[in-house]
């Protein structure tokens, strides 16, 4: 081995530990370039390549080398501080905070506070303040003016009777009767991408070209069956009421003289007068609808979700057909391992949810600002 190129001896434990650190996007960037130091030395990257590869200084990673072979993970640590922190005055905070909780003024023309804009704001009052204080303030007492949440009230009429019929479908399903959850996830495109994709290694996770070659579409239905999981399916070029009644068929003929449950959303195509008449005439099946705007009652989401993170997001599909294969080949597998669905959540509990948005389930988005 050359001279300068120094390893270091990492544990199965310490390397497990280490890479979970890399992959936590939410970790402060100095633990994560440490992790990926010491992972990289313990593969005999020289020094100067290591520098170059996390960006940072060739001393640097003299310096967390050195400390792990020293003291181990405990050595990535930050070696405490001589002297007494300073002390920030309390009247100074309290205003931080109380005017990160109201609108900048309008001549800011901003929607909310960055912690530049802020010390800004402070020294146009006269109290010079770093950006890099306010930002210690909100970390210390968890304000992030940077994030916004988004939520969404269903106005149906009939918002608690539909929640009642379909979490009691879950939660006291009919005795000899299937249920099942029932939608489209339309316009799934078959992508190619340009170039190979890299594998996951240690430190770096796998990477996709971000150019793609856009090949075509399908629609996915699916049915799931909440008491064992399995899935019925049916890939069609369209998601008309005519495609959804197909695959009411499909789905009525793969469980024979069964009375069938089917949770499905408000989508007009599952309400449309040729669906209706198929219904009458086939009294076994009955359809049960969330609530408007409630699709995340509809548990077959939660499997469009699994699809998609397992077998979609990363694939590489050069044709509509390869797509379709692609999936088909997932839920044949799926249903090899598949487990029941259990909701746990009282009628109740729901309804409370879904009528508080500090209840319900929100999207939060997040942008970096200056």
């Amino acid at each position: 081995m050359p001279a300068h190129v120094r390893t270091v001896e990492v544990s199965e434990a310490d390397r497990q530990e280490l890479e979970r650190r890399v992959r936590d996007k939410g970790a402060p960037a100095r633990v994560i370039e440490r992790a990926r130091i010491v992972l990289l030395a313990a593969e005999a990257v020289p020094g100067k390549q290591i520098a170059t590869i996390v960006g940072c200084a060739e001393p640097t990673v003299v310096t967390w080398r050195g400390r792990y072979a020293e003291r181990g993970l405990a050595g990535l640590e930050d070696l405490p501080r001589p002297g007494k922190p300073a002390q920030l005055p309390e009247q100074l905070r309290d205003r931080v905070l109380e005017l990160t909780l109201t609108e900048p003024p309008i001549q800011f023309a901003a929607t909310h506070w960055s912690s530049r804009l802020l010390a800004a704001a402070l020294a146009g009052e006269g109290t010079p303040i770093s950006h890099a204080t306010v930002a210690r303030i909100w970390h210390r007492f968890g304000v992030q003016p940077w994030r916004a949440q988004t939520f969404k009230f269903s106005t149906d009429p009939e918002l608690e009777a539909k929640i009642r019929d379909v979490v009691g479908l879950y939660l006291h399903p009919p005795e000899k009767a299937v249920v099942l959850c029932v939608d489209e996830k339309p316009q799934i495109q078959a992508l190619e991408r340009t170039a190979p994709p890299l594998p996951v290694r240690p430190g770096h996770p796998a990477a996709a070209s971000f150019d793609y070659v856009r090949h075509g579409t399908t629609t996915l239905f699916a049915a799931l069956e909440v008491a064992t999981g399995k899935v019925t399916e049916a890939c069609t070029e369209r998601h008309r009421h005519q495609e959804f009644l197909a695959f009411l068929r499909q789905v009525a003929r793969a469980y024979p003289r069964r009375e069938l449950h089917v949770v499905v959303d408000n989508l007009s195509t599952h309400k449309h007068p040729a669906v209706r008449a198929w219904l009458e005439r086939h009294p076994r099946v009955t359809l049960h609808f969330t609530p408007t705007s409630g699709s995340w009652l509809n548990l077959v989401e939660a499997f469009f979700s699994i699809i998609t993170r397992q077998a979609l997001r990363r694939g590489n599909f050069p044709t509509v057909a390869d797509l379709i294969a692609a999936i088909e080949s997932f839920i044949a597998a799926w249903n090899d391992r598949c487990r029941p669905f259990t909701w746990t959540k009282d009628p109740d509990t729901v309804i409370a949810k879904a009528t508080d948005p500090h209840r319900r389930k929100t999207q939060t988005t997040s942008v970096t600002e200056h």
